[in-house]
């Protein structure tokens, strides 16, 4: 197969699998029965970092999978794996934040598919980011010598901020599109619950419960 098609191949992979895997991360804590120590891993909020933070971890478990069967057709591996986890995260951010001002500026709703869709393009310029680098000639060793760095300050920061949060919006719990004053584990998950549990005395059921209270349903 040639080298470039298989890397491709490889890449196309990773978005689907870091696609379901952050999917799965998504909801893991509050099935756990917001067990602390998978917060390390899985969201604990619907904050803009926590989402970004269910996509960094499948990400380097897939590239450590794919690492072993693609060392010796790809070139710069680590610094595009290291490059892709940065870009990833970035992007989101940038179109997120984007989508969030044109819809203050059109004085509309946020809709989940396109919250969704936000969320796939982010994985996708960053596994194309990643073939791009893996693909090409190789680089300066000195440019090869920064995925180190770049994984240890990720890795840091997404093992810590979600136990230590900044209080900025970026860290902000943003629930129903409305920013709740909360940061990394919250004090109650009660309102918030998107599976529905006996005795919950909030409706919940669903990724889409905000509709249902948009709606006028129980949740108003």
């Amino acid at each position: 197969m040639h080298r470039k098609l298989q890397l491709a191949l490889w890449e196309a992979g990773c978005v689907v699998f870091v696609a379901v895997a952050g999917s799965i991360l998504h909801f893991a804590f509050e099935l756990s029965e917001f067990w602390t120590p998978l917060a390390l891993v899985a969201a604990v909020n619907e904050s803009a970092w926590e989402h970004s933070k269910i996509y960094f971890w499948p990400g380097v478990v897939y590239a450590l999978v794919q690492y072993t069967y693609t060392r010796e057709v790809a070139n710069n591996y680590w610094f595009g794996k290291a490059l892709a986890s940065t870009v990833t995260p970035l992007s989101i951010f940038i179109i997120y934040y984007s989508y969030m001002a044109l819809i203050g500026l059109l004085d509309t709703k946020a809709s989940l598919q396109v919250m969704l869709s936000i969320m796939l393009i982010g994985i996708v310029i960053g596994q194309l980011v990643s073939y791009l680098v893996l693909s090409e000639e190789p680089v300066r060793v000195e440019l090869r010598r920064l995925a180190l760095p770049l994984y240890a300050i990720l890795i840091v920061m997404y093992s810590s901020l979600t136990f230590f949060p900044p209080r900025i919006f970026l860290f902000e719990n943003f629930f129903c599109y409305q920013y709740t004053g909360d940061y990394g584990i919250l004090p109650d998950y009660t309102p918030y619950r998107v599976f529905t549990r006996q005795g919950d005395p909030t409706p919940a059921g669903g990724v889409n419960y905000c509709a249902k209270v948009d709606a006028g349903g129980e949740g108003d």
